[in-house]
């Protein structure tokens, strides 16, 4: 058994990776600024907040491993999204833990779009720890183009980018990956204790079928409709550096995704 404590453990992934370690029979914390009450998940929930550092020390108190799968979209948490992934490894390597995973997007050093960059910096963090740590650079999700879909569709329209090549993933699978990596055996020597690991999904498809594909599960109507992108999020799908044909890591489909929850999207 493993110790864990998971950093943004009520998020898309976070969420299912502490099920998914409690029901392997690992000691998991899960924390986050609003933590549920009575989860009956197996897992223990805590509030903590990784910029501010309030809460961090109880958190990590006897995690052997951490995980972070933090979020910062927007505004001032994206701001200190890499700093708040510095107080973090801080407060672990005090209390001890000996491993950090950081959970980041497929080249988004390459990018400059803002979210992007975020991540990036939060990988500069990571790599420069005194820590073991692994940052798991993963695909987007199913389900963030299923939310394009879905909210395109509500007047009519299905928002392709015109020449967008995707190769999601499920945010399971996404989360299967991370504890593997929490799991795994220690590798390197001092001085070497920073690894990058890409997981990408089973298909490369065009955002054009994923959109017919949605459209034909869900039901739901909408016209497809074809548009340019501009700017840095353009420029990195046009180079395709969203992609990764080589790091099929993942097996769950788009289509099979989707098929269990069409009526929730």
């Amino acid at each position: 058994m493993t110790a864990l404590c998971i950093a943004g453990g009520t998020g898309q992934v976070g969420r299912l990776l502490a099920r998914l370690a409690a029901a392997q029979g690992h000691a998991v914390t899960a924390f986050s600024r609003n933590p549920p009450v009575g989860a009956p998940d197996g897992v223990r929930h805590v509030r903590a907040d990784a910029t501010t550092g309030e809460g961090l020390a109880e958190a990590l108190h006897g995690a052997d491993v951490v995980i972070d799968c933090l979020e910062g979209r927007t505004g001032a948490a994206r701001k200190q999204y890499a700093d708040a992934g510095a107080r973090l490894l801080a407060a672990a390597a005090a209390g001890g833990v000996r491993r950090a995973v950081s959970l980041s997007i497929i080249n988004c050093d390459a990018s400059t779009a803002a979210f992007y960059a975020s991540k990036a910096a939060k990988e500069r963090v990571y790599a420069a720890s005194g820590l073991d740590t692994v940052t798991v650079r993963a695909t987007q999700f199913h389900s963030l183009l299923a939310s394009v879909f879905a909210a395109g569709s509500k007047v009519g329209v299905l928002p392709v980018i015109k020449g967008a090549s995707f190769q999601t993933i499920s945010p399971g699978d996404v989360a299967t990956s991370l504890l593997a990596q929490a799991l795994a055996p220690d590798e390197g020597s001092p001085g070497q204790r920073h690894r990058t690991v890409t997981i990408a999904g089973p298909e490369v498809r065009t955002m054009r079928e994923l959109a017919e594909s949605w459209r034909r599960i869900t039901g739901r109507k909408g016209i497809i409709l074809e548009f340019p992108l501009p700017g840095a999020m353009g420029a990195y799908l046009r180079e395709g550096l969203n992609l990764a044909p080589e790091e099929r890591h993942g097996t769950e489909t788009f289509e099979s995704w989707l098929a269990k929850r069409p009526d929730t999207l």
